[in-house]
Protein backbone atom coordinates (compact mmCIF):
# COMPACT_ATOMS: atom_id res chain seq x y z
CA UNK A 1 0.00 0.00 0.00
CA UNK A 2 1.55 3.48 -1.05
CA UNK A 3 0.66 6.76 -0.14
CA UNK A 4 2.04 10.01 0.60
CA UNK A 5 -0.53 11.92 2.64
CA UNK A 6 -3.28 12.03 5.47
CA UNK A 7 -5.66 12.87 2.93
CA UNK A 8 -5.50 10.37 0.41
CA UNK A 9 -6.18 7.47 3.84
CA UNK A 10 -8.51 9.59 5.28
CA UNK A 11 -10.41 10.09 2.36
CA UNK A 12 -13.91 9.52 4.47
CA UNK A 13 -14.31 12.50 6.95
CA UNK A 14 -17.63 10.77 8.33
CA UNK A 15 -15.76 7.75 9.05
CA UNK A 16 -12.97 7.41 11.83
CA UNK A 17 -9.94 5.37 11.04
CA UNK A 18 -9.37 2.61 13.97
CA UNK A 19 -5.76 1.27 14.31
CA UNK A 20 -5.08 -1.51 16.26
CA UNK A 21 -2.12 -2.30 18.54
CA UNK A 22 0.39 -4.77 17.57
CA UNK A 23 3.07 -5.18 20.73
CA UNK A 24 5.88 -7.19 19.54
CA UNK A 25 7.46 -6.74 23.22
CA UNK A 26 7.70 -8.78 26.19
CA UNK A 27 6.54 -5.79 28.46
CA UNK A 28 3.56 -3.89 26.64
CA UNK A 29 1.77 -2.38 30.02
CA UNK A 30 -1.35 -3.60 28.34
CA UNK A 31 -0.29 -7.34 28.61
CA UNK A 32 -0.90 -7.78 25.26
CA UNK A 33 2.55 -8.14 23.65
CA UNK A 34 3.12 -11.08 21.55
CA UNK A 35 6.76 -11.59 22.07
CA UNK A 36 8.15 -15.32 22.67
CA UNK A 37 11.28 -15.57 20.81
CA UNK A 38 10.67 -17.71 17.48
CA UNK A 39 6.55 -17.68 18.21
CA UNK A 40 6.61 -13.68 17.60
CA UNK A 41 5.62 -13.75 14.19
CA UNK A 42 2.89 -16.03 14.19
CA UNK A 43 1.67 -14.68 17.12
CA UNK A 44 1.49 -11.26 15.93
CA UNK A 45 0.53 -12.26 12.50
CA UNK A 46 -2.66 -13.81 14.37
CA UNK A 47 -3.18 -10.97 16.32
CA UNK A 48 -2.75 -8.91 12.66
CA UNK A 49 -5.41 -11.16 11.22
CA UNK A 50 -8.00 -10.82 14.11
CA UNK A 51 -7.82 -7.10 14.21
CA UNK A 52 -8.35 -6.56 10.12
CA UNK A 53 -11.65 -9.41 10.20
CA UNK A 54 -12.71 -6.94 12.69
CA UNK A 55 -12.54 -3.97 11.17
CA UNK A 56 -9.13 -2.35 12.43
CA UNK A 57 -8.11 0.31 9.03
CA UNK A 58 -4.11 0.76 10.49
CA UNK A 59 -1.89 -2.09 12.35
CA UNK A 60 0.71 0.12 14.15
CA UNK A 61 3.17 -2.10 14.92
CA UNK A 62 6.03 -1.77 17.44
CA UNK A 63 9.26 -3.35 18.63
CA UNK A 64 9.98 -1.17 22.15
CA UNK A 65 7.63 -0.47 24.91
CA UNK A 66 6.90 2.99 25.73
CA UNK A 67 5.46 1.35 29.41
CA UNK A 68 6.45 3.36 32.28
CA UNK A 69 9.65 1.55 33.61
CA UNK A 70 10.35 -0.39 30.33
CA UNK A 71 13.92 -1.14 29.60
CA UNK A 72 15.43 0.71 26.71
CA UNK A 73 16.22 -1.45 23.79
CA UNK A 74 19.03 -1.09 20.91
CA UNK A 75 17.69 -0.31 17.42
CA UNK A 76 19.28 -4.00 16.20
CA UNK A 77 16.96 -6.07 18.72
CA UNK A 78 14.11 -3.36 17.54
CA UNK A 79 14.16 -4.51 14.08
CA UNK A 80 14.97 -8.23 15.03
CA UNK A 81 11.47 -7.74 16.33
CA UNK A 82 9.38 -5.98 14.02
CA UNK A 83 10.89 -6.17 10.80
CA UNK A 84 9.85 -9.74 10.45
CA UNK A 85 6.38 -9.39 11.40
CA UNK A 86 5.97 -6.47 9.23
CA UNK A 87 7.27 -8.24 6.33
CA UNK A 88 5.21 -11.17 7.14
CA UNK A 89 1.39 -9.41 7.56
CA UNK A 90 2.64 -7.10 4.09
CA UNK A 91 2.60 -10.27 2.09
CA UNK A 92 -0.34 -11.67 3.20
CA UNK A 93 -2.31 -7.85 2.98
CA UNK A 94 -0.96 -5.81 0.65
CA UNK A 95 -4.14 -3.11 1.15
CA UNK A 96 -4.03 -2.82 5.13
CA UNK A 97 -2.30 0.09 5.83
CA UNK A 98 1.00 -0.33 8.30
CA UNK A 99 2.43 1.98 10.64
CA UNK A 100 6.05 1.72 12.16
CA UNK A 101 5.81 2.85 16.19
CA UNK A 102 9.44 3.69 16.63
CA UNK A 103 11.49 7.43 17.29
CA UNK A 104 14.45 5.24 15.41
CA UNK A 105 15.11 7.03 12.33
CA UNK A 106 17.36 3.50 10.93
CA UNK A 107 14.70 1.20 12.60
CA UNK A 108 11.87 3.30 10.65
CA UNK A 109 13.45 3.70 7.33
CA UNK A 110 14.22 -0.42 7.80
CA UNK A 111 10.70 -0.64 8.32
CA UNK A 112 9.43 1.17 5.59
CA UNK A 113 11.59 -0.68 3.52
CA UNK A 114 9.98 -3.88 4.39
CA UNK A 115 6.44 -2.42 3.74
CA UNK A 116 5.48 -0.12 6.47
CA UNK A 117 3.97 2.90 5.12
CA UNK A 118 3.19 5.52 8.29
CA UNK A 119 5.99 6.51 10.81
CA UNK A 120 4.33 6.37 14.63
CA UNK A 121 6.73 8.48 16.65
CA UNK A 122 6.19 9.15 20.05
CA UNK A 123 9.16 11.81 20.69
CA UNK A 124 7.99 13.78 17.29
CA UNK A 125 11.55 12.96 15.61
CA UNK A 126 13.59 14.80 18.80
CA UNK A 127 14.71 11.75 20.49
CA UNK A 128 16.59 10.72 16.90
CA UNK A 129 18.20 13.50 14.57
CA UNK A 130 17.87 11.64 11.61
CA UNK A 131 14.20 11.24 12.01
CA UNK A 132 12.84 14.45 10.63
CA UNK A 133 14.86 13.64 7.47
CA UNK A 134 13.88 10.05 6.95
CA UNK A 135 10.44 11.43 7.15
CA UNK A 136 11.01 14.27 4.75
CA UNK A 137 13.22 11.92 2.48
CA UNK A 138 10.22 9.19 2.39
CA UNK A 139 7.74 11.32 2.24
CA UNK A 140 5.34 9.01 4.26
CA UNK A 141 2.22 9.62 6.24
CA UNK A 142 3.73 10.34 10.04
CA UNK A 143 2.47 11.24 13.24
CA UNK A 144 3.93 13.45 16.03
CA UNK A 145 3.07 12.79 19.82
CA UNK A 146 3.25 15.51 22.16
CA UNK A 147 5.59 13.82 25.06
CA UNK A 148 6.45 15.49 28.14
CA UNK A 149 7.46 12.03 30.03
CA UNK A 150 10.49 11.48 32.07
CA UNK A 151 11.77 7.81 32.14
CA UNK A 152 12.62 8.19 35.49
CA UNK A 153 9.54 10.02 36.86
CA UNK A 154 7.40 7.14 37.39
CA UNK A 155 4.48 6.28 39.73
CA UNK A 156 3.71 2.58 40.16
CA UNK A 157 0.89 1.44 42.40
CA UNK A 158 -0.49 -2.14 42.97
CA UNK A 159 -2.90 -2.98 40.48
CA UNK A 160 -3.11 0.56 38.57
CA UNK A 161 0.46 -0.24 37.24
CA UNK A 162 2.79 2.43 36.54
CA UNK A 163 1.83 5.73 34.59
CA UNK A 164 4.71 8.81 33.85
CA UNK A 165 4.13 11.78 36.24
CA UNK A 166 2.33 14.92 35.29
CA UNK A 167 4.52 18.01 34.20
CA UNK A 168 3.86 20.99 35.28
CA UNK A 169 1.61 23.18 32.94
CA UNK A 170 0.22 26.43 32.69
CA UNK A 171 -3.06 25.62 31.27
CA UNK A 172 -2.31 22.47 29.63
CA UNK A 173 -4.58 22.88 26.85
CA UNK A 174 -2.77 25.94 25.30
CA UNK A 175 0.48 24.23 26.04
CA UNK A 176 -0.01 21.42 24.53
CA UNK A 177 -1.50 23.55 21.79
CA UNK A 178 1.83 25.49 21.20
CA UNK A 179 4.53 22.93 21.69
CA UNK A 180 2.69 20.90 18.94
CA UNK A 181 2.67 23.69 16.70
CA UNK A 182 6.55 23.63 17.67
CA UNK A 183 6.87 20.60 16.27
CA UNK A 184 4.84 20.84 13.24
CA UNK A 185 7.27 24.11 12.54
CA UNK A 186 10.36 22.55 13.22
CA UNK A 187 9.01 19.27 10.67
CA UNK A 188 8.40 21.66 8.09
CA UNK A 189 11.76 23.33 8.47
CA UNK A 190 12.79 19.96 7.79
CA UNK A 191 11.20 19.58 4.06
CA UNK A 192 8.61 17.55 5.87
CA UNK A 193 5.09 18.61 3.65
CA UNK A 194 2.23 19.32 5.98
CA UNK A 195 0.07 16.87 4.78
CA UNK A 196 2.17 14.41 5.76
CA UNK A 197 1.61 15.27 9.22
CA UNK A 198 -0.97 13.76 11.67
CA UNK A 199 -1.04 14.99 15.45
CA UNK A 200 -1.40 13.01 18.74
CA UNK A 201 -1.51 14.76 22.29
CA UNK A 202 0.01 12.43 23.91
CA UNK A 203 -2.95 11.20 26.31
CA UNK A 204 -0.90 9.96 29.40
CA UNK A 205 2.93 10.88 28.51
CA UNK A 206 3.71 13.46 31.30
CA UNK A 207 -0.04 13.99 32.38
CA UNK A 208 -2.14 14.22 35.37
CA UNK A 209 -5.80 12.40 35.24
CA UNK A 210 -7.56 16.01 34.92
CA UNK A 211 -4.43 17.18 32.14
CA UNK A 212 -5.85 13.86 30.06
CA UNK A 213 -8.95 14.33 30.25
CA UNK A 214 -8.93 18.41 29.84
CA UNK A 215 -6.72 17.62 26.64
CA UNK A 216 -9.88 15.11 25.83
CA UNK A 217 -12.45 17.13 26.33
CA UNK A 218 -10.88 20.17 24.18
CA UNK A 219 -9.48 18.11 21.81
CA UNK A 220 -12.20 20.45 19.23
CA UNK A 221 -9.64 23.29 20.21
CA UNK A 222 -6.34 21.79 19.37
CA UNK A 223 -7.80 20.63 15.65
CA UNK A 224 -9.17 24.17 14.97
CA UNK A 225 -5.70 25.52 16.07
CA UNK A 226 -3.51 22.94 14.10
CA UNK A 227 -5.75 22.60 11.62
CA UNK A 228 -4.22 18.89 11.03
CA UNK A 229 -5.80 15.11 11.79
CA UNK A 230 -5.59 13.91 15.08
CA UNK A 231 -5.22 10.79 16.27
CA UNK A 232 -5.49 9.98 20.08
CA UNK A 233 -4.47 6.52 22.15
CA UNK A 234 -6.91 6.05 25.72
CA UNK A 235 -6.95 2.65 25.25
CA UNK A 236 -6.05 0.82 28.79
CA UNK A 237 -4.17 3.71 30.21
CA UNK A 238 -3.77 4.27 33.83
CA UNK A 239 -5.49 7.47 33.83
CA UNK A 240 -9.01 5.40 33.15
CA UNK A 241 -7.53 2.80 35.71
CA UNK A 242 -7.46 5.76 38.18
CA UNK A 243 -10.85 6.67 37.56
CA UNK A 244 -12.57 3.30 37.77
CA UNK A 245 -10.19 1.75 40.16
CA UNK A 246 -9.42 -1.13 37.93
CA UNK A 247 -6.07 -2.89 36.92
CA UNK A 248 -5.28 -2.98 32.94
CA UNK A 249 -7.32 -6.29 32.19
CA UNK A 250 -10.77 -4.37 33.43
CA UNK A 251 -10.67 -1.02 31.09
CA UNK A 252 -12.74 -1.90 28.19
CA UNK A 253 -15.85 0.27 29.20
CA UNK A 254 -13.42 3.10 30.19
CA UNK A 255 -11.22 2.64 27.05
CA UNK A 256 -14.79 2.66 25.26
CA UNK A 257 -15.61 5.85 26.86
CA UNK A 258 -12.62 7.99 25.78
CA UNK A 259 -13.09 6.90 22.50
CA UNK A 260 -16.54 8.33 21.90
CA UNK A 261 -15.18 11.17 24.04
CA UNK A 262 -12.29 11.62 21.38
CA UNK A 263 -14.48 11.54 18.54
CA UNK A 264 -16.91 14.07 19.79
CA UNK A 265 -14.45 15.78 20.25
CA UNK A 266 -12.70 15.25 16.44
CA UNK A 267 -10.51 13.06 16.09
CA UNK A 268 -9.91 11.39 13.12
CA UNK A 269 -7.75 8.26 14.70
CA UNK A 270 -8.23 6.01 17.31
CA UNK A 271 -5.26 3.86 18.71
CA UNK A 272 -7.10 0.82 20.43
CA UNK A 273 -5.92 -2.76 21.77
CA UNK A 274 -9.31 -3.85 21.66
CA UNK A 275 -10.31 -3.57 18.07
CA UNK A 276 -13.82 -5.32 17.53
CA UNK A 277 -15.38 -3.69 20.31
CA UNK A 278 -13.61 -0.13 19.75
CA UNK A 279 -14.90 -0.60 16.03
CA UNK A 280 -18.49 -1.01 17.06
CA UNK A 281 -18.17 2.23 19.25
CA UNK A 282 -16.67 4.82 16.67
CA UNK A 283 -19.28 3.17 14.30
CA UNK A 284 -21.67 4.13 16.44
CA UNK A 285 -20.41 7.41 17.70
CA UNK A 286 -19.78 8.23 13.83
CA UNK A 287 -23.50 7.81 13.33
CA UNK A 288 -24.32 10.20 16.29
CA UNK A 289 -22.05 12.87 14.62
CA UNK A 290 -24.02 12.78 11.30
CA UNK A 291 -27.29 13.23 12.80
CA UNK A 292 -27.61 16.88 11.47
CA UNK A 293 -27.16 19.67 14.10
CA UNK A 294 -30.89 21.04 14.16
CA UNK A 295 -32.08 17.62 14.98
CA UNK A 296 -33.80 16.95 11.52
CA UNK A 297 -33.70 13.66 10.18
CA UNK A 298 -35.83 12.46 7.04
CA UNK A 299 -38.35 9.85 7.55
Amino acid sequence: MTMATWQELLRDDARTMVMGIINATPDSFSGDGVYADSETVGAAVALAEAQIAAGADILDIGGESTRPGSDVIDAHTEKSRILPVIEEIRGRHPDVALSVDTYRAEVAAAALDRGADIINDVWAARADPDMASVMAERGVPVVLMHNRSRPNAVLSEGRIGGEYIGAAYSHVVDDVSAELAQLVDELLAAKVARDQIALDPGIGFGKTVDQNLALLRHLDILKARLDLPFLIGTSRKSFIGRILDLPVEERLEGTAATVAAGILQGADIVRVHDVREMVRVVRVIDRLKAVPSNGEVAG
